[in-house]
């Protein structure tokens, strides 16, 4: 999914995404100089962690906006443009790392990507891997499907958020050892005084596309009045996350 992202309030706003990736980091076990591919790496803050912890590190992402600011953060690593399910690597790497990406890819498109990313592994090498699991906002999705209807609209649920049930048998199909799986709830503090209307701007983005912008402020502010009950607190607005986390080996 290739959507145009306001990528410097992405970094200011929302730098929760990679600094909680930074935990899913530890269970690359790869030698220092292995050859670690990002993917999906946004604008190259968990890139940098890879190479300051002594591995060679290059990111893929296919958003022309988020590589062309991963370049003015990072220059000294090298960026590529391209598509998850069918780039290709002239030298297979050792290690996939990936945060908070399958999950904008489409469920019948999730093979594909795991035999894409297989293809260009080492032997034994491995993908570790975060994104939205099960339930995941699953109290904004709810709340938006319902305002979507009572303008007599559908709200299209275009994220893919699996069980470990659901996903293992994905990456087992095609040819890996699942070797760790995860899922657990990671209700998340936003920034800003209205986290959950700016949460809801960044990140939900088809079901708006060629909504007149007065109709899609309306939808967001009617959501976030039926959520509030259950996400505001005194610390400010909690999205309730939801994360799978797996790392699994080429054999």
């Amino acid at each position: 999914m290739n959507i145009q992202w306001n990528t410097a309030d992405y970094t200011k706003n929302f730098d929760f995404v990679h600094k909680y990736g930074e935990d899913v980091l530890k269970l690359i076990d790869a030698p220092q100089g292995s050859y670690v591919i990002d993917l999906g790496c946004g604008n190259g803050a968990l890139t940098q962690k890879l190479l300051e912890l002594g591995y060679r590190a290059e990111g893929i992402d296919d958003s022309a906006d988020m590589i062309l600011r991963a370049d003015e953060l990072h220059p000294d690593i090298k960026f590529t443009r391209a598509d998850a399910l069918t780039f290709p690597l002239t030298e297979k790497a050792d290690v996939f790392f990936s945060n908070a990406v399958f999950d904008w890819i489409d469920e019948n498109n999730q093979q594909q990507l795991a035999e894409n990313i297989f293809d260009n592994l080492k032997t034994d090498g491995m993908l570790v891997c975060e994104f939205g699991g099960c339930g995941c906002a699953e109290t904004v999705h709810s709340a938006l499907e319902e305002c979507f209807a009572e303008h007599g609209l559908d709200y299209p649920r275009t994220f893919y958020f699996p069980t470990i049930g659901q996903y293992a048998p994905i990456l087992e199909a095609a040819g890996f050892r699942v070797e760790y799986a995860l899922l657990f709830d990671r209700p998340t503090l936003q920034s800003t005084a209205d986290g959950a209307a700016d949460w809801i701007r960044m990140f939900i983005k088809t079901p708006f596309i060629g909504m007149p912008v007065a109709q899609k402020e309306s939808i967001i502010t009617e959501a976030v009045e039926k959520i509030r009950p259950a996400l505001f607190t005194n610390d400010g607005w909690i999205i309730d996350y939801a994360r799978i986390r797996m790392k699994a080996r080429k054999r």
